[in-house]
């Protein structure tokens, strides 16, 4: 759960700091949203792994802003709290897409309960098993090995990233070139150097290199 990041948007100040408060030990990094325009621009800007919403809202609502964000990830896990129990707004929040619908007061427990089995299945989806025992989690860009964070500059965390967005393929010297370096003149070697220190801080099975074209990953089935 430490590797996700949740987004609140709720037009509440009080009731939204009390979610807050409740679940940021779980969780990576956790925002709020004042409305539903505001959650739909920290949607796209904090890309959250879970978005946890209220209804009625000004500006923008919270069914109408989650079937915005529905469309550009249909897989966004969403969880509604609203004190409306209509069977209008619960039919349109299936109609959407919605994972969970809490009915204001709800009981605190049972919400993190919910979270936490959400939050296990995404870390699942979201976890890829490499070789020598080590855990790549694609929403925070980390690896992991025996439960301890590895600590890795930012171009090495996006070196693995990338591989893993070709997983079980070949990813190019020049397309490793031109995605993790501005300058235009980057030798090969430079390269080299790069994979060989990432390899001395983790493992020389985890990155494979392929007759000098390029270089891959495997993954191990989870």
């Amino acid at each position: 759960m430490k590797s996700l990041k949740v987004l609140i948007v709720e037009d509440e100040q009080k009731l939204a700091n009390l979610i807050k408060s409740s679940i940021k030990d779980l969780f990576y990094k956790v925002s709020i949203a004042k409305d539903g325009e505001e959650g739909i621009k920290k949607f796209n800007s904090f890309k959250p792994d879970i978005i946890i919403s209220d209804i009625l809202m000004p500006n923008l609502n919270g069914l109408e802003m989650c079937k915005r964000i529905k469309i550009q990830n249909s897989n966004i896990p969403i969880i509604i709290l609203s004190a409306h129990s209509q069977k209008e707004m619960l039919l349109q929040a299936i109609d959407i897409g919605i994972n969970k619908y809490f009915i204001k007061p709800f009981d605190i427990e049972s919400f993190i309960d919910y979270l936490k089995e959400l939050s296990n299945k995404i870390n699942i989806e979201k976890s890829f098993k490499l070789k020598d025992g080590f855990i790549f989690m694609k929403n925070s860009i980390s690896l992991y090995k025996n439960n301890e964070l590895v600590n890795l500059t930012k171009r090495e965390r996006e070196f693995l990233n990338l591989l893993l967005d070709n997983k079980n393929s070949l990813v190019k010297l020049e397309t490793i070139k031109s995605i993790l370096w501005e300058e235009a003149d980057i030798s090969d070697e430079r390269v080299r150097t790069f994979i060989k220190r990432l390899r001395a801080k983790t493992s020389k099975n985890i990155i494979e290199n392929v007759s000098s074209q390029g270089y891959m990953i495997s993954i191990l089935d989870r």
